[in-house]
């Protein structure tokens, strides 16, 4: 047996993940131990975790690696600074002293760092200890960390590989192709000319956190029109035939200061960035579909590139820009590819993922074994009319923590708690009946699912026929902006009754419209709104999961993946005919989705959630006794 732990720290979305003779067996993000949203620090926690999983410990581990290369890094940071003094002086004083002080010593870091993941809290001592442990840490480049990420799991025995984000060492975007066990990387976008920090800049610019709001700006698009693109094209970016850019930096600051863009850019659109919790206007809006636009071009021409170069049938994607659903789905319905398959957690933390197999496969020279070539995965494609299996090496991304039947009535009943235990064949059937009468339901079941999605395992759920649950669940439960559209998940089986996708989109990573017959035409003074009074008009037979362009962020739900939400669902069709439900994190805003039944019953008490299933537990919101704080939860988080 060989066990190899990928790390993935100290930018944002710390990680780690185990592979034992290259299966992953457990991954997960440190923020969900330590309740620290986008936690950057060592995956202390995550990497107890996957110890504990497959009971091992450090010392008993062969292989530890790490996602890049810190000295590569390094150079770049160098040379751009070098490249752009004296500007930029201050933000050279900021990062230098910490890399000189510990990210160029990263293996001895990393080993200090694994001594205390064993109790081990000195200093001193943790670093005696780590220079007796039998390994030494691994790097990879952050790109074919990516690119590991999104093949090696994939179902594929052949792919073209895409890989977008912000940057890593100086690789900005990158395509590849896999072919077995064999990653080749044929071509790379690098520093400062980035798909990811542009989008990121307007993300700064419309007033939302880097990093972290990307993902609001492309649910803000759909309100605003695209009249920015001749601009942006005129004076921010060149976009090249095969998607490749050319940025004007002077209009960019995230090259040589602490911001994402410069005064040249404000005054190109006119004023200063909108501040964060400020009112949305029109402008953030009109900002918003623009650069969304562009990102969608840019996504296109490098797949349709990425296919004339490798002749490749599928493609395999991951890196930040990855999660940009919307484009994904330009991509599936556009490209020539004829199958697509996108890493669950595509940005940094799947990159502990990604590092962790390519030791198997490349360092070690394992052979792989792809679904596709053992005959557990057919195109969807081409399905002949039925639905074909699936399967992938990510196990539906539920790789995280689970808790036993005795561990949560144990923490029930050591609060004395009101609660419910259902036979388990007995339990879908009664949170159907909660959602039919439009009450809101967390659920708490199963392993904890890897990346930024909650898709079954730590969720909110909610009819997806009410009008008025995306309001109720932004203000009431998220307590977020009113304008975040929610996904919806679907039977895998029902799929194409619903929606313009008959195919598994089992991670929420693809956008497709609700089908035609499923919308409700507009009426005059209703197409007559514009901005975000869009949002108040109900378009369809589920309009708590369609957004104002008909679109919705969809999640296939199997029952071999997920045998209770399925259920769970398949029985609210049974009572209603309709078998899609609202389903967002189980978190509130600036919180991390929750972890332990700790975590889901104080998120559950903090809001307006009705019920709360924990495994086969169910309680209801009436029957528990007075919460009490002794202090205002929100202070503990950051707005996000």
């Amino acid at each position: 047996m060989t066990s190899i732990l990928g790390i993935s720290a100290f930018y944002h979305d710390s990680a780690a993940c185990l592979v034992i003779d290259g299966e992953i067996v457990a991954a997960a993000q440190e923020e969900r131990f330590t309740r620290r949203k986008h936690d950057h620090r060592f995956p202390t926690e995550a990497v107890r975790y996957c110890l504990a999983e497959a009971g091992l410990t450090v010392e008993t581990l062969d292989h530890v690696s790490f996602y890049d290369k810190p000295l590569l890094k390094f150079e770049r940071l160098l040379e751009t600074y070098l490249d752009y003094a004296p500007a930029g002086f201050s933000s050279f004083l900021k990062a230098i002293p910490l890399w000189m002080k510990e990210k160029l010593w990263m293996s001895d870091l990393i080993g200090t760092e694994m001594a205390k993941v064993e109790g081990i809290e000195d200093r001193k001592d943790a670093a005696r200890r780590a220079r007796a442990f039998p390994w030494r840490v691994l790097f990879g480049d952050h790109h074919e960390s990516h690119a590991a990420s999104a093949f090696y799991p994939s179902p594929f025995e052949e792919a073209a590989i895409l890989t977008l984000d912000g940057v890593g060492e100086w690789a900005t975007s990158s395509i590849g192709v896999g072919r077995g066990n064999e990653i080749t990387l044929l071509k790379e976008l690098r520093f400062p000319d980035s798909l990811g920090l542009l989008y990121s800049a307007f993300t700064y610019y419309t007033g939302f956190k880097v990093n972290s709001g990307e993902y609001k700006v492309m649910g803000l698009a759909p309100y605003g029109e695209p009249k920015y693109v001749p601009l942006i094209k005129d004076k921010l970016v060149e976009i090249r035939d095969d998607g490749s850019l050319r940025m004007n930096h002077e209009y960019f600051g995230y090259s040589h200061s602490l911001k994402m863009t410069s005064r040249a850019f404000a005054k190109l659109f006119g004023d200063a960035p909108r501040k964060p919790e400020s009112k949305l206007t029109q402008r953030e809006m009109d900002l918003a579909r623009s650069i969304q636009v562009i990102t969608e071009e840019v996504m296109l021409k490098m797949a349709a590139y990425a296919y004339r170069e490798t002749k490749a049938k599928k493609l395999c994607m991951a890196g930040g820009v990855a999660l940009n659903c919307v484009g994904n789905g330009r991509v599936w319905r556009e490209s020539p590819f004829e199958d697509l398959w996108i890493q669950p957690a595509a940005g940094d933390a799947g990159g502990a993922a990604g590092i962790a197999l390519a030791v198997w496969h490349r360092y070690l020279g394992q052979p792989r074994v792809s679904p596709e070539r053992a005959g557990t995965w057919r195109s969807p494609r081409h399905a002949n009319g039925r639905i074909p299996p699936y399967a992938d090496g990510m196990k539906g991304s539920y790789l995280g923590p689970r808790h036993t039947e005795e561990e949560i009535e144990t923490f029930l009943r050591a609060r004395n708690l009101p609660y419910k235990k259902y036979r388990r064949e007995e339990l879908p059937s009664a949170v159907a009946e909660l959602l039919a009468n439009e009450k809101i339901v967390g659920v708490h079941q199963g392993r904890m699912e890897f990346g930024p999605r909650s898709l079954g395992g730590r969720s909110i759920i909610g009819d997806a026929r009410s009008p008025r649950m995306q309001s109720m669940m932004n203000l009431k439960i998220k307590y977020r902006e009113s304008f975040r559209p929610f996904a919806p998940s679907v039977l895998r089986e029902q799929v194409a009754e619903w929606f313009d996708l008959d195919a598994d989109s089992p991670y929420m990573l693809l956008v497709a419209d609700v089908i035609q017959h499923r919308r409700r035409e507009a009426t005059e003074a209703e197409r007559a709104v514009w901005g975000i009074e869009k949002l108040n008009t109900v378009r369809s037979d589920i309009p708590a999961v369609t957004h104002v362009d008909f679109s919705a962020r969809i999640q296939t739900v199997r029952r071999e993946t997920n045998p209770l939400y399925w259920e769970i669902i398949e029985a609210f069709q049974q009572k209603t005919g309709c078998p899609v439900l609202v389903n967002t994190s189980f978190n509130v805003r600036g919180e991390p989705i929750v972890c332990t039944p700790e975590d889901s019953y104080r998120c559950f008490m903090r809001t307006e959630i009705d019920a709360l299933v924990l495994e086969t537990c169910l309680l209801l919101k009436e029957e528990q006794p007075k919460f009490e704080e002794s202090s205002d939860w929100r202070d503990d988080f950051a707005l996000d």
